[in-house]
């Protein structure tokens, strides 16, 4: 049986069976995770942006990575991309996000691939999601040099926790070797270093100011073209051949 055609009952014991879940998703009157401290998460957090996304995707391809339980990658394709295709690394999630789909009737790919593996697709797509996994990685800009370098074909959905000054210095194009007084400035680009733990998960490894992370967007090759929400950047794949700095290639990918 598929799950479009189980009872109510039917789906809350599969949504039991494969929690807890992070994604509070609505599947047929059943709730994933209604006492999510968040709220209704990440439906809440969606509708701050979600004019951003056209809300016709037809003809359109997506790329969702770290998708968890697919609530992103069900959006796009209810906006009717042609394809869409979610990553991560959690085989509960996957199976969480095989289900929401299955039930919801929506036809999306999902696979287990790294961040540091998209290269292995060997394909680009119209739009990539990356939200909320930059700060669980040990090596952000690296992943975000493979993920403009081998699958954005025109367009990243970007979202990353921050922590820190909101303010943005602006910055010369170089300093010498004395002048350190900008180092100290709250708007400086910095990001926090994580050792052990932080909000009990300790894959949160990192936690930059917004000056970081829009600085690490265009380190890596892309323009920012509308930031409708305090974490959230929408970016366009900027053409290396006449770069706006010194941009250089991923480390030991070429």
């Amino acid at each position: 049986m598929t799950g479009a055609l189980l009872s109510r009952d039917e789906i809350r014991r599969r949504v039991d069976a494969l929690g807890p879940w992070f994604h509070n998703l609505d599947l047929k009157g059943v709730a994933t995770a209604p006492t999510h401290f968040l709220g209704d998460y990440p439906a809440v957090k969606w509708r701050g942006f979600a004019d951003i996304v056209p809300d016709d995707l037809t003809g359109k391809s997506v790329l969702d990575i770290g998708c968890n339980a697919g609530f992103y990658a069900m959006e796009m394709k209810r906006r009717g991309a042609d394809r869409v295709l979610g990553l991560d690394t959690d085989d509960d999630y996957l199976a969480q996000a095989r289900f929401a789909a299955d039930v919801n009737g929506l036809d999306i790919e999902f696979r287990k691939l790294s961040t540091y593996d998209v290269g292995q697709l060997g394909e680009t797509f119209d739009l990539v999601i990356f939200m909320g996994v930059l700060y669980h990685l040990r090596h952000p800009l690296l992943a975000l040099d493979l993920i403009r370098d081998h699958v954005v074909g025109d367009q990243l959905l970007f979202q990353s926790m921050q922590r820190g000054s909101p303010e943005v210095d602006e910055i010369a194009r170089n300093y010498d070797f004395w002048t350190t007084s900008p180092f100290d400035s709250p708007g400086y680009p910095r990001m926090h270093f994580i050792e052990h733990s932080y909000a009990d998960d300790p894959t949160n490894w990192w936690a930059p100011n917004r000056a970081c992370v829009e600085a690490m967007l265009r380190s890596a090759g892309f323009v920012i073209v509308a930031h409708p929400e305090a974490e959230v950047y929408l970016c366009r794949k900027a053409q290396r051949s006449q770069p706006d700095g010194p941009v250089y290639p991923a480390r030991g990918v070429r």
